[in-house]
Formats: structure tokens, sequence, C-alpha cells
């Protein structure tokens, strides 16, 4: 009876301040007792919820849940969750070689940050975003535990990349938020990260890796294959709406490797994946794009100035090999580093580059060893979690662990043409190979503590 009164009070008291002050802020606090349970019963989900925001930016594909700062309480609920479950010991904190490389990847990058020449620009990155994304790396790395979790992200990037996609078609064909008059973006209107085609395409790919490991996994059930074939066609039809090159390679990059693993014939292979490339630019209308980009500061509109900003990179990794020039210090120096000056900074448009900009020769090493140390374990886990595997076969693994590996793929061959260094998709990957990683080595401890009985019986 106390606690009715006591919740029915707050409800009131909550009434009344919305009254006097109708804010959505106000509404907001509403959410926090529910946020709170979550956070303690169930903090991978909370966790789940703050990635789904955060990359995909639900909150700017669907304006009218921006005011309610859904984004910034996820963050609050996810990191006191994660300290809570850390003090009460209710989750299993480890440490591996993966998480290791990227701490030491991350202090480089801090490091270059309090050494930039643009201080101002490089910690507004640093503490804006990557602090965030660092913080998640080990959140989901120690929270993913279960099976059910698993499945939960599978769901999750499916139904995020589905509304994102739709999203997009639905501006494409009532020509909204449309840069040089055919290539789609979100929000550009409200100045959102996905109002440049070539993010949007990034954000795309992400799930098409998941939704193509849902539609090939077998005996993981109807629905999840129907959710994944959805998925996948929507995504696709979204990416060519954006007109991106990087996003158009991603597609084809990640359909091979599903194709690689299932088609014996490589050769027929290669012929139907280049014929199918070039059919993708020609629907999508690239050749007929005014440009690189949008026309504005840091797009390039050629492919000259993707190769100028390719030399300012490395002329940044040179004289900065330790530290870099800083995050987010790339186009603030393209001046002093470009070979040619055309009148204005171009952005790096490579992932490769642009974190050899911008960590220097010592940070893209680390950047590279953490890539590989993902693929060794998209390839372990790939292979103890496959239906050849009798003794524990799992089908929402075996399909997560597929799209650590087409992903990864998808994100090698994109990022040569899109940023991506230090945003979202490589660093999920990198906690979802580990929390796969560390799956599979507790079932192998496991199973080989039960076969030690039934060899002593024999």
């Amino acid at each position: 009876m106390s606690q009715a009164s006591v919740s029915t009070g707050l409800t009131l008291l909550l009434a009344l301040v919305w009254w006097f002050l109708p804010h959505p802020a106000v509404a907001a606090v509403a959410f926090l007792p529910l946020l709170l349970v979550a956070g303690l019963q169930m903090p991978f989900l909370l966790c789940l919820a703050f990635i789904a925001f955060s990359f995909f930016r639900l909150h700017e594909v669907f304006p009218q849940l921006y005011p309610l700062r859904i984004p910034q309480l996820l963050a609050i609920g996810t990191l006191g969750s994660l300290f809570v479950n850390l003090a009460t010991r209710r989750i299993t904190v480890f440490w591996s070689r993966e998480l290791a490389v990227f701490s030491v990847f991350f202090l480089l990058v801090v490091i270059g940050a309090l050494l930039a020449t643009n201080r101002s620009a490089a910690m507004s990155s640093l503490t804006g975003t990557y602090v965030k994304i660092a913080a998640m790396v080990f959140a989901i790395s120690w929270l993913l535990q279960k099976e059910s979790q698993f499945r939960a992200v599978l769901a999750a990037m499916a139904v995020s990349g589905i509304a994102v996609g739709l999203v997009a078609l639905h501006n494409k064909s009532n020509g909204l938020e449309l840069v040089e008059g055919t290539r789609v973006t979100i929000g550009r209107s409200i100045g959102s990260m996905l109002g440049d085609p070539n993010d949007l395409s990034l954000v795309l790919l992400f799930p098409a890796s998941f939704a193509l490991a849902m539609l090939l996994t077998p005996e993981l059930g109807r629905l999840w294959k129907l959710l994944g074939l959805i998925t996948f066609i929507i995504v696709i039809c979204a990416i060519v709406a954006t007109q991106s090159r990087g996003g158009l390679l991603g597609i084809c990059a990640v359909s091979g490797v599903f194709a690689w693993r299932r088609i014996e014939n490589k050769a027929l292979l290669i012929s139907v994946g280049g014929a199918a490339l070039g059919l993708l630019f020609v629907l999508a209308g690239v050749s007929d794009r005014a440009s690189g980009g949008a026309h504005e500061e840091g797009i390039d509109e050629s492919a000259m100035g993707r190769i100028y900003a390719w030399q300012a990179a490395m002329g940044m990794a040179i004289h900065h090999p330790l530290t870099g020039v800083g995050i987010n210090n790339f186009i603030s120096n393209y001046f002093d580093y470009s070979p040619h000056w055309d009148g204005k900074n171009h952005a790096v448009h490579s992932t490769w580059f642009g974190v050899m900009a911008e960590t220097g020769l010592l940070g893209i090493g680390m950047f590279v060893t953490m890539i590989i140390l993902i693929a060794r374990i998209g390839l372990k886990t790939t292979r103890s979690f496959s239906p050849s595997c009798a003794t524990y076969y799992r089908p929402c693994l075996y399909a997560c662990a597929q799209s650590v590996q087409a992903g990864l793929v998808g994100f090698c061959v994109s990022g040569t043409f899109l940023t991506m260094g230090f945003t979202w998709p490589i660093y999920i990957l990198l906690a979802l190979a580990v929390a796969l990683s560390q799956f599979s080595s507790k079932h192998s401890q496991h199973a080989s503590q039960n076969e030690k009985p039934h060899n002593k019986k024999q």
C-alpha cells in the first residue's frame, strides 16, 4: 500500500511540474525509474539501446524523439548500470589481447588530442563521441554473456537497419533531404550526421552483414530468415539511393564473403561479383553524380582531390609518427601538408589514411593489429559455432560470428573510400568478437571438464 501511495504521489508531482513547465525533458524524467530497473536487471539491453540510438541516430531519423534526449539518458543509465554491476560483481570482468591493443590505441588517441594543433576540435571529438565508443567496447565485451543476448543483437541491428532504410527510401521517393538533386540523406536540415550520403551509406552497410547471416544460417528459424531478407533488400535499395561508391563496394564485399563460403566455382563467383558491382553502379547512377559529395568544405569533388588528401595524410604521419596531428585535425592541417592547394581543405575519405594522419605511424600500426585480431576471432568462432561442430551448434551464435567476419571485410573495403576510423562500426565488431571469443572459450573449458570424468570411467 505504501509503495502505491509513493508511486501515485510521484506521478502527481511530475504531472504538476509538467503542467507549469511543459517541456519534453520533464516528461523524460518519467523514464528514469524504468532506466534504473533496466540497468540493474537487464544492463545489456540498456547498452544495446544506447548503441542503436548513438550509431543509427534514431532520434535524428525520427525527429519527434530528438527533444527527449534519449541518447543522453541511455548513456547515463548504461554507464551507471555498468559501474553498479561491476561494484556488486554481477558481471564477470576479464581481459584479453584484443582489449589490450584497443586500450593502447585509445591511449594514443588521447595523447594525440592533447598535443593536437587544433586542440579544441580534437577534444570535442574525443569527449563528445570517442570516449563513449571506448566505454561501450568494454561494456559490450563484459555484458554480452548469454545466447539470448546475442539473439538480441541480431534483432536490434536488423530492426534499426530497416528503420533507417525505410526513412531514406521515403526521402528519396518524395525528393526530401537530397544532395545534388539525386543523393539521399536523412536529417540534413537539422544538421544530422546522416545528412552526408557517405555517412548514411556507412550506417546502412553495417546491418547488411547481420541480415545476410540471419538469412543464410541453417536452423535459425523462418521468422529470422524473413527478417534478414527484408532487412537486406531495404538496406541495398537505400545504399543505392545514396550513390556512395564506398557503400556499393561494401555491399559487394559483404555479399562476397557469404558467397565465397558457399560457391565452389570461384572463377564464376568473381565474374558474377564483378557484373553485380557494375549493375549496382548503373542502378545507383554514380556516373551521373555532379561530384563526389556535397558542395561544402571538406567534401571531395574529384578523384584527384582524394589523391592529394592521401598525400597530405602521409606527410602528417611522417612529421608526427608517434601521435599524429590529433583526432579530427586532418582538415585543419590539410593546407600545411597538401602538395596541391585549390583554395579549400579536403576530407581524407579513407579510414587507413585518416587513422595514419591523426594517430601517426604507431597508431595505424595498432589499428591494423586490432583489425587482424578481429579477423582471427571471426575465423575461429565461425568454425567453432558452425553446423559441422556437432557438439555445440547454436544458430544465433553462428550468425553473429559470420556477421563479424563479413562485417569486417565490408569495413576494410568500404573504409578505403569512407572515413570510418573513429566511428562505431569497427568498435562494435571488436566488442562482439571479444564476447564471442570469451563465450567460445567458456564452452570449450566446460566441454573438456565434462569429458574428463567420462574418460576416467572408461
